[in-house]
């Protein structure tokens, strides 16, 4: 386990009792629900059986509080409660919600805590418990980190189930049949005759009654819905363009605002000079706020040209100007000091690694942008009475808060109507936009504003993806990987980003080596040490956060010790799998990718496997070695979820998230000269290129013991299959993100 592990989690554990106040985790507090939301706004006649479900002679509601980023997230909650109440799409109406404690995110605690995911010893299950109970106290209503599903499977399950049994007993006092004499199906409940009494005609009785909590889930056996191929609630909108993103609210009376903040992340303005941008057509005013200046304008457009027009004179940036001093910092952090935490400590490294043959290496995970195809965006009206807002955002609870703080009213007189969003890859669990628009609309009271970043703006003022830097070590004998010990430093992520929230973050930061030593391997001598280096430009979760960078360096690493070894890559990944479940993942995608057979001259296979947020994930790339460069053919992924609950969309999150790996490993980072990203835009931040994108077959497992999420495990993998290709395609080693750097693509 490690003496500093063990520290660690002690801390860890210490710490949370602490910031809870102790009460937290009596039992008072930790089996209390938050009231539900759905109740002060209930009209008369209206049933409300629990935060999720509510029904009146109109029709039925159903609320599903998870963001919908384009996961599909709304499609997969209103399944979960469909499935129970027994109504069918298109029955049913959905909504977000407001912003409430009730729907605080359970699935959140894994990840939390400093222990593997396949850790189930008293420890490990403790301290999920302990995290657990201080989400729920502190009401944390997330979307992230691939939680949704998890989160969700029971409790909406659950909802609609209480929602239909309470239907059931109004059905049989409206009718005097008893309980057990009546069904349900497609929004009604069934009579012995034949007969219906339709969901909407109950309501009224039903919402006089107290709600039946004693229910039965259905087996999977008996799903009508889950499990089986949908179509989600979303296509049709988007594919006519009539569904609404946050982008595209209109308010009446509503100006536009474009923002100009220091492009020197957390710099400071000196001093600006706007009498150009005040004369141009359309400019209402321009006012200042943190860090720069705002123009109200009467449409976008206009706003935007107006920002570029004013001259600033810009503070310098908190962090070194230049990167290659950011890596300076990052490579200098791998000191005692610096030690964040010990994640393995397996067998006797120190002696495996002593005396001659040991292989080192080191690999560099750059600066990666969020840049989804929305800008970042929202509309606030700020009145004495109150602030509404309009936007997309993942952490709704801690927006309003945040925004309560400037405006000067409390929280409960903040309310956000979450909307769809155009992607985020974790771009919108920051709010620092969000607060700039409150400061423009706390000085414009009663006037809504809304507020949209150019695409210029949204890259410079992106919180990417950390850098980190790999160092490891290794051995081999006898044609088998004996010892690996693997260094990995980068800027806490977690610190960053949870600091500009005010939430405070406790322990170790868990996401420096994610991807890395949580990889259920059985290596004779394993270690695996994270070292936390001082804060460089501010950063942002990235999805799957830590597991993409430290699951590049871990994998790439073991590869080459399998190589220099002169064993199979898939056959000794295999052997020193020490997880059942994750063990079937490699075997299944060797299977599917017919792993072994000959290959054509200059083509060459490379595989990876990498476990994040509990889902051991594996992926074979195959590429081909051109006369003009690499061209990537086809893609094998299999993984493991526990449960499959719409195979469509599953299949559809995993091209997507390869598509995403693949293209971000190939071509993308954000580096830094004169304080400032260099990259403002998709021509200098490229995605992959629809000709470029390879054949992907898609394996989901279900051998798990827990439901997991599928929206970001996909995308570790990628990036070190395709190292791992380019090397038995090549014979070149490239250790260092983007590959573009190093070899070409066609």
């Amino acid at each position: 386990m490690g003496r500093l592990r063990t520290i660690g989690r002690r801390a860890f554990l210490v710490g949370s009792v602490a910031v809870a106040g102790g009460v937290a985790f009596g039992t008072y507090l930790v089996k209390r629900d938050p009231d539900n939301p759905l109740l002060a706004d209930a009209g008369e006649g209206q049933a409300v059986f629990n935060p999720w479900v509510k029904i009146d002679k109109n029709g039925i509601t159903l609320i599903t509080p998870h963001s919908d980023k384009g996961q599909g997230v709304v499609s997969v909650q209103a399944a979960l409660i469909a499935e129970e109440l027994d109504v069918e799409f298109g029955q049913f109406d959905t909504d977000f919600g407001k912003p409430s404690g009730a729907y605080w995110n359970t699935a959140m605690a894994d990840e939390g805590v400093p222990f593997m995911s396949t850790d189930t010893s008293f420890a490990a299950e403790t301290m999920r418990g302990v995290m657990g109970g201080l989400l729920k106290v502190m009401g944390l209503q997330g979307t992230g980190g691939s939680t949704t599903v998890a989160d969700s499977f029971d409790k909406l399950r659950q909802a609609g189930a209480v929602a239909r049994e309470t239907l059931k007993l109004a059905a049989s006092k409206k009718s005097g049949i008893p309980v057990d004499q009546l069904k349900t199906a497609k929004g009604a409940v069934q009579l012995p005759d034949g007969s219906e009494l339709k969901y909407t005609v109950l309501a009224e009785l039903a919402a006089g009654l107290d709600p039946v909590e004693t229910v039965t889930l259905r087996e999977p056996s008996q799903w009508r819905m889950l499990g089986k191929p949908m179509q989600r609630l979303d296509i049709l909108g988007k594919s006519t363009g009539t569904l609404d993103y946050g982008i595209d609210i209109q308010v009446e009376g509503m100006v536009h605002a474009a923002v100009k903040v220091n492009p020197r992340q957390g710099g400071k303005m000196n001093s600006f000079d706007a009498s150009a941008a005040k004369k141009m057509r359309g400019v209402k005013q321009v006012v200042e706020i943190t860090g720069g200046v705002a123009v109200i304008a009467d449409n976008t457009w206009r706003a935007f040209q107006a920002a570029d027009a004013i001259t600033f004179d810009w503070g310098e940036a908190p962090y070194p100007a230049e990167q290659q001093d950011h890596w300076k910092v990052v490579s200098e952090s791998f000191t005692e000091d610096r030690l964040d935490s010990e994640w393995r400590n397996d067998g006797d490294v120190a002696t495996a690694l002593s005396g001659d043959g040991v292989l080192e290496a080191e690999f560099r995970s750059p600066y990666v942008a969020h840049a989804p195809l929305e800008p970042l965006n929202a509309v606030i009206r700020v009145t004495d009475q109150g602030v509404e807002i309009w936007t997309g955002h993942q952490i709704q609870r801690q927006l309003q808060k945040l925004v309560a703080a400037i405006t000067g009213h409390s929280q409960e007189q903040v309310t956000l109507h979450n909307q769809y969003m155009g992607g985020s890859f974790g771009h919108r669990l920051e709010f620092e936009h969000i607060k700039q628009a409150a400061e423009i609309a706390n000085q414009m009271r009663g006037t809504p504003v809304k507020m949209t970043y150019s695409r210029e703006e949204d890259f410079a003022h992106d919180f990417p993806r950390h850098i980190s830097i790999g160092r490891g070590r290794g051995k081999v004998e006898d044609g088998k990987v004996v010892a690996l010990d693997l260094q990995i430093a980068s800027p806490s992520v977690l610190s960053s980003q949870m600091g500009r929230a005010n939430i405070p973050v406790l322990g170790p930061d868990t996401q420096i080596a994610a991807g890395s030593w949580n990889n259920p391997y059985n290596l004779p001598s394993f270690r695996m040490r994270a070292y936390r280096a001082p804060e460089l430009a501010p950063v942002s979760s990235w999805r799957a956060v830590g597991a993409p960078g430290a699951g590049f360096e871990f994998d790439c690493f073991l590869d080459e010790l399998i190589h220099h070894a002169g064993a199979d890559p898939m056959e000794e990944r295999i052997r020193l799998m020490g997880h059942d479940v994750s063990r079937k993942v490699l075997e299944t995608v060797a299977d599917m990718s017919s792993w072994g057979g000959e290959l054509a001259q200059g083509k060459g296979r490379g595989v990876s496997f990498v476990e994040s947020f509990g889902v051991p994930t594996a992926e074979v790339v195959e590429v081909t070695n051109t006369d003009s460069g690499i061209r990537i053919d086809k893609v094998w992924v299999a993984c493991d979820v526990g449960r499959i609950l719409d195979p469509i969309n599953f299949e559809n999150l995993v091209q997507g998230g390869i598509v995403y790996g693949l293209g971000h490993a190939m071509n993308c980072e954000i580096t830094y000269s004169d304080g400032m990203a260099e990259q403002s835009n998709y021509h200098a931040h490229e995605a992959m290129r629809m000709y470029q994108c390879p054949e992907i077959t898609v394996k989901g497992l279900e051998n798990g013991e827990r439901v997991r999420g599928i929206g970001e495990p996909p995308v570790p993998p990628a990036a070190p299959a395709l190292a791992n290709a380019i090397f038995a395609a090549t014979g070149k080693r490239i250790r260092e993100l983007p590959l573009n750097r190093h070899i070409d693509f066609v």
